[in-house]
């Protein structure tokens, strides 16, 4: 239900739009694409990485691969550069968003990681990577935030974890593309061109982004943020957000999950070259599949709450029913350290584990990520999905320390706590939320 927003001149709502328009399609498509270079820019490094062997990279000709020891070390440096930048953006990227609008925080982010991508075709030492990486990291911090607010702004509840599984599925998409369209830059112009292709793509969204009437013909403000606004009003945000149980339970429910979908996305070609001897050029095809499952995952999972609210379930229904059914199909992971024994000469009875619990993922990250949009107002959403970005990167350098000490010896215990941290979140999170929609203070 609409209301007049005249009493409310700093809402940034217009009181002239329709409560739905099919132009929140349109802006579902933006973010998908925003999505989907986000994951094209942080990828570049690694595609062209065999066009890395250079000198001030520290290789050495005439030395193999594995004997290669300041490269490996200034490679990993660069990269560890962007996850601890990343990390740290998510910290205040959300709350920036929040005070400059979606609009113009969203193009303030991507134009930053444009930039940044593009400066890597300029530097010439290992400390100019580092730093080209650490802006990128800063600047990608802000695509969730920014994303999960838009999709507060223009969609209504039952439509919000659909908006956000098409948007979040650019994730996946950039895995097709990504190596095919650097991969061609690189071969006819150079690793340089391959910067400067997919910085200037996200150059190119954001001017899209600024000409589109974003503000003009958004959604009205509604009667559910209207009665959300008491949550966050009285005092500075980080406060009141301390003494949310809903602002923990979203933290730490991305604390425990997010941190799996990192060891699928850095382990699994590891882990099926070491059990069933795939290599590069083979690993390629179980991979789509996987990707391919975890976009399906992604929008089905967004679709099901929705479908629970509109034929009568309440919000609370129909967003932990679709967490509970998510959380649910990860469990067979756990069986995947047993299929080398069942199935020894065959990767795809573990493959198929990988595409439902991925495809699982998917659909509970794009519920786990409209909870907050039940809880605060959209004055304050980016805030608290940063600050839970930030705890699901905490989280994954922990669980990536832990794979990388026991994952080879104990990939029983490495799976097992992958089934069952979805499972444990939902848990935590319905015993700090009883119930989505009310004011839970601690």
């Amino acid at each position: 239900m609409s209301i007049n927003t005249a009493s409310l001149p700093d809402s940034g709502f217009t009181t002239t739009a329709p409560e739905k328009s099919n132009i929140r399609w349109l802006v579902c498509g933006l973010l998908f694409l925003a999505t989907t270079i986000n994951y094209m820019d942080r990828s570049v490094f690694s595609l062209i990485e065999p066009l890395l062997h250079l000198d001030f990279m520290g290789w050495i000709p005439g030395i193999d691969a594995a004997h290669q020891t300041a490269y490996n070390l200034n490679y990993g440096r660069v990269l560890i550069c962007f996850q601890i930048a990343y990390g740290v953006g998510f910290l205040f990227a959300g709350r920036i968003i929040d005070k400059l609008g979606t609009k113009t925080g969203y193009a303030l982010a991507i134009l930053i990681w444009g930039c940044a991508s593009i400066s890597h075709s300029m530097v010439a030492s290992v400390a100019g990577f580092c730093i080209a990486r650490v802006f990128l990291g800063l600047g990608e911090s802000g695509n969730f935030p920014a994303a999960i607010k838009a999709t507060t702004e223009w969609f209504p509840s039952e439509e919000r974890a659909l908006a956000t599984g098409l948007f979040n599925s650019g994730s996946n998409a950039s895995a097709f593309i990504a190596p095919v369209l650097i991969a061609a830059v690189a071969a006819r112009w150079g690793w340089h061109a391959a910067f400067i292709c997919t910085g200037s793509m996200g150059l190119i969204w954001a001017i899209i982004w600024l000409i589109f009437p974003y503000n003009k013909l958004r959604r009205s403000a509604t009667q559910t943020q209207t009665d959300l606004a008491p949550v966050t009003q009285g005092g500075s945000i980080y406060p009141i957000l301390l003494h949310h149980r809903g602002f923990w339970a979203f933290s730490i429910a991305k604390g425990i999950t997010d941190p799996i979908w990192w060891f699928y996305l850095f382990y699994l070609p590891k882990f099926l070259n070491d059990n069933y001897g795939l290599n590069l050029s083979h690993v390629k095809y179980p991979l789509i599949v996987i990707y391919t499952a975890a976009s399906i995952g992604s929008i089905a999972g967004g679709w099901l709450s929705g479908f629970r609210m509109k034929h009568g379930h309440t919000v609370n229904s129909g967003r932990k029913f679709a967490l509970l059914i998510c959380a649910l199909c990860v469990l067979p992971i756990m069986l995947v350290p047993h299929m080398h024994s069942i199935s020894p000469h065959n990767a795809w009875p573990a493959i198929a584990l990988f595409c439902l619990a991925t495809a699982a993922h998917q659909g509970w990250s794009a519920n786990l990520f409209s909870t907050p949009t039940d809880m605060f107002p959209s004055t304050s959403v980016s805030t608290v999905v940063g600050i839970g970005g930030a705890a699901g990167a905490l989280g994954g350098a922990c669980f990536t320390w832990l794979v990388s000490h026991y994952f080879s010896l104990h990939p029983l215990l490495i799976f097992t706590m992958g089934g069952l941290a979805y499972v444990t979140a939902l848990l935590i999170f319905q015993l700090l939320v009883p119930r989505l929609g009310g004011r839970q203070t601690a």
